[in-house]
């Protein structure tokens, strides 16, 4: 995994250099997508790239030239004998004088880096976060921000709770999401998750899910995942076995069938 892209070539990972006076490392002003990649392909890559194109057009960059994104994605995999793992596309707006506002004409900063696969995590321990509230309200949560500092915080404080991370709420303390997955709960014999309105990010694996009909929106509260809950994302799935210490029970007939539902393709 020794070769990534920047801006418009392949080049070694240890000579990648990213310009002290990009955006996206001093104000996390940018992007990033996270693509599973099996059998050398790139799972879901439109899905991705369309949700590229609409958190670029959210947060007012030029808009990506996608058939170039895509090219560069495919070069990172063939150079890399990437047969499974992952790519972690990160678009910033690029080099900017000190201050708020960007350039008037922005030359955005494309990073592409792959990494092997790693373990599937195993069952997940949740805690409610007490520190961190989703805004429902704000554009930036339907975006794959880099800003990601309110997710870090609720994480930490799972770890410091002894749990493997931490459910955010939003302002009305409905459900949102978890710091890294979709939230599936499961009630009544249906698999639900709780719509953007309520402050979940749109996902890939939510959207899969939905589309074939095996997850419903609901706007759910932390009670509501007492029969049985699941995290979701592009990399894995994981069921929970316990909130704020509580057990859950474990639905394996639905994990499955979410396993199957988004990760055979």
């Amino acid at each position: 995994m020794n070769v990534l892209w920047l801006d418009d070539r392949l080049i070694a990972r240890d000579e990648a250099r990213i310009d002290p006076a990009d955006r996206g490392l001093t104000l996390g002003d940018g992007l990033f997508e996270t693509m599973r990649v099996s059998a050398g392909h790139i799972a879901h890559l439109p899905r991705h790239l369309d949700r590229l194109r609409d958190g670029a057009a959210t947060l007012l960059f030029p808009e990506p030239d996608l058939d170039a994104i895509e090219a560069a994605l495919h070069q990172v995999v063939r150079r890399n004998t990437l047969d499974e793992g992952a790519l972690r596309l990160t678009l910033t707006r690029g080099c900017g004088p000190r201050g708020l506002l960007p350039p008037s004409r922005p030359h955005p900063t494309l990073l592409i880096a792959p990494f092997p696969a790693a373990p599937a995590p195993g069952p997940a321990s949740l805690i409610v976060s007490t520190r961190i509230r989703r805004d429902a309200h704000s554009p930036l949560s339907r975006i794959k921000s880099l800003n990601y500092l309110p997710n870090i915080l609720a994480r930490l404080e799972a770890e410091q709770r002894g749990a493997d991370d931490a459910l955010l709420l939003n302002g009305a303390g409905q459900v949102a999401e978890s710091t890294v997955s979709t939230v599936l709960a499961l009630r009544d014999g249906r698999l639900l998750t709780p719509p953007v309105a309520d402050g979940a990010l749109p996902g890939i694996a939510r959207a899969v899910l939905l589309e074939a009909g095996l997850v419903a929106e609901a706007s759910l509260m932390p009670d509501d995942l007492a029969g049985g809950a699941i995290l979701v994302n592009s990399l894995s799935v994981r069921p929970v076995v316990s909130l704020d210490g509580a057990p859950l029970p474990i639905a394996r007939d639905m994990i499955e069938t979410v396993r199957k539902g988004f990760f055979f393709f």
